[in-house]
């Protein structure tokens, strides 16, 4: 596919940058859903990329919400008794889901303003660095509710009685307020330098296995005996990569594991 919004940028160690362009206000719409979700769906089948890094070239807005004037609601007759309200709702969950699923590290670079939307994609992925703006679900402030998962991803992480008062406040955070509930994984002095430094330690090491550890955390959220099978089948199939050979072999011989080489 080729990118129009966004630019695929693959640097050292195998990390891969999706960096998000879409002037004015990189808000979110049907072509830079199409492109994320394509640009996850290369990434994940590259075997060369070990980690994802999704950032914004804006210099304050990481990510805007949906077009709003897109959304003005029709209570009257709706095709095929669809509502484009929720149809539209269950695209962008879509697209936010495809960072939550896919089997490699995926780490949020947060360079500003992160609300609504913006918060939902950040959610969604498996870390999230954050160096200026403010974060958080403001849509309340407008009569609305979080479409894109945020009501769900909130709740997971930081649980119900925070993710409902930020909620129902519309409150903004600062990268510090945020780091505190947990909300972001660190505050970056330099989010680029700092979350290049992460990415590359991630790469580092055992991918496959970090995979199917996402794949048993994320399990988590079912009831638990659903959980305990995910981690079980995931744990097994470990065994049917390279990795726990070279890690049980380094173990044993009181050396540092080399899951990665350049080349």
């Amino acid at each position: 596919m080729r990118y129009e919004l966004i630019e695929i940028q693959k640097r050292k160690k195998g990390v891969t940058w999706i960096i998000i362009d879409n002037p004015p206000v990189n808000a979110i719409g049907e072509q830079l859903m199409k492109e994320l979700e394509a640009a996850v769906d290369d990434l994940a089948e590259d075997h060369s990329v070990r980690v994802i890094v999704v950032t914004s070239n804006h210099p304050k807005i990481f990510l805007a919400g949906a077009d709003l004037k897109g959304m003005i609601y029709d209570t009257g007759e709706m095709e095929n008794n669809e509502d484009p309200i929720a149809v539209q709702s269950g695209k962008m969950q879509a697209c936010f889901h495809k960072f939550y699923k896919v089997s490699k590290p995926v780490i949020a670079a947060i360079n500003g303003h992160a609300l609504g939307g913006g918060c939902e994609l950040a959610l969604a992925c498996d870390f999230r660095m954050m160096s200026k703006g403010t974060i958080g679900l403001t849509e309340t402030s407008l009569g609305i509710i979080p479409g894109a998962g945020g009501t769900q991803r909130m709740t997971h992480l930081i649980g119900r009685a925070k993710a409902m008062e930020l909620i129902f406040t519309a409150k903004r955070l600062t990268p510090k307020e945020a780091h505190q509930i947990g909300l972001i994984t660190q505050v970056a002095e330099d989010l680029e330098k700092d979350t290049t430094e992460f990415a590359e330690q991630l790469a580092e090491g055992a991918i496959h296995a970090m995979g199917l550890a996402k794949q048993a955390i994320n399990g988590a959220e079912m009831p638990i005996e659903e959980g305990l099978k995910i981690e079980a089948k995931a744990f097994s199939h470990t065994f049917k990569t390279e990795e726990p050979g070279i890690g049980l072999m380094a173990f044993f011989q009181k050396e540092k594991a080399q899951f990665y080489s350049e080349g």
